[in-house]
């Protein structure tokens, strides 16, 4: 008989929104998506000839497989982190074909089945998937807001048990966009684990004026993993190419190291292509035009929330937004009404796991002409719905 793992099985029922979502989709309703997060469908991605010209090289005819990643790619990967004022030895980078893939690499280095890791709630709703497809349970620790997002270390400390092998910092935080500070980086390292810090938003910050959030790689006596890569940082998730920058003490990096190159070499999915490009993708900066479009998103809406029953969380990087709505409604019912009367799509906030009502959630990347249509229908219906 034909059995399928547990950690394979998946909820296959829609919930209510897809389901609405589906029927406006089969009606041809038009829908004003607030959720697009892919930044090869938003319109100021322009260097499109020389992303091209980027692949045409004679070396994507050869195969030379490296498990680590080609070190002329590696080496690119170094040299940008210390164009941004990171010292980072080529040595010390693992390519991988994406920050899911890294993720995976990770907690199969780091842990034996039924190990858990610590990950901040609220935050990206993937990670359960990834952390079970390896076996590997999650426990959640609290971000906190008062004004402004921390680190709830009381819910951290309490979450660390026997069977902790890594706590996973998302800096800046998807969707809250909060930077972790130096102060808490050195106080989680302190618990002696070791450190996954999500890093593929750190550069892009809300306001030219903000400082962000120092990157892990500035912890010397943890082990740190710092994730990166093409998708968020260029702008171009289908080149498929991520990083693992790893730092702390030799002795703890070295054995790391070996791991990851075992992994690498039984897998070996980064593409050639891709690897010889890189060098050229990242000095093109792509991200500056996403960047451009997020503040002016932000700012925008920040004019438009002031006033009204609506909340804009304080974020400091990312491409999202956080907004509190009065409580008459679910987070749920919330986005149910906007999709079903006003055609606007937002995430809400249990998505995240976020512990109240009523959040939801709206992306930045979406055109200027969307984005204000699709909130302007949203402060309406909220205020048509207090009145």
């Amino acid at each position: 008989m034909t059995t399928f793992s547990k950690r394979s099985t998946v909820c296959t029922t829609p919930n209510a929104i897809a389901i609405a979502l589906e029927k406006l989709r089969n009606e041809r309703v038009w829908v004003l998506d607030l959720t697009m997060s892919n930044p090869t469908r938003a319109t100021i991605l322009r260097k499109g000839s020389a992303i091209l010209e980027a692949f045409h090289r004679k070396a994507n005819l050869r195969y030379d497989p490296a498990p680590l990643g080609l070190l002329r790619a590696r080496q690119a990967v170094a040299s940008d982190y210390v164009k941004h004022g990171i010292a980072l030895p080529a040595e010390r980078v693992v390519l991988t074909a994406s920050t899911s893939e890294a993720y995976s690499f990770l907690f199969k280095v780091l842990c034996d089945p039924g190990d858990q890791v610590l990950v901040p709630c609220p935050s990206y709703p993937l990670f359960e998937w990834l952390a079970r497809g390896d076996s590997v349970e999650l426990v959640p620790y609290r971000l906190v807001y008062d004004g402004v997002w921390h680190i709830d270390f009381a819910s951290l400390e309490a979450a660390i048990g026997s069977k902790t092998k890594a706590v996973i910092l998302v800096n800046p935080n998807n969707p809250t966009g909060s930077y972790v500070k130096a102060s808490e980086l050195q106080r989680v390292a302190s618990y002696g684990l070791p450190v996954i810090s999500d890093e593929v938003f750190g550069r892009y910050a809300f306001r030219p004026e903000t400082e962000p959030g120092t990157t892990a790689l500035a912890l010397e006596d943890a082990l740190v993993f710092v994730l990166g890569g093409l998708s968020k940082q260029a702008g171009l998730p289908q080149m498929k190419l991520a990083w693992i920058a790893l730092g702390g003490p030799e002795r703890l990096v070295g054995p790391a190291l070996e791991r990851l190159e075992m992994l690498g070499d039984t897998f070996l999915s980064v593409g050639t292509p891709v690897q010889h490009a890189l060098r050229k993708l990242l000095e093109l900066e792509q991200g500056d035009g996403l960047r451009a479009q997020t503040r002016y998103n932000l700012a925008w809406l920040e004019k438009q929330v002031a006033g009204t029953a609506v909340t804009l969380l304080r974020g400091e990087g990312g491409w999202s937004a956080v907004l509190r709505l009065p409580r008459v409604h679910s987070d749920e019912a919330w986005a149910l009404l906007f999709l079903k009367e006003d055609r606007v799509l937002v995430h809400p906030g249990f998505f995240f796991d976020f512990e109240d009502d009523a959040y939801v959630v709206v992306s930045l990347l979406p055109s200027e002409v969307q984005f204000q249509e699709g909130i302007k229908r949203l402060l309406a219906r909220v205020q048509l719905s207090i009145s």
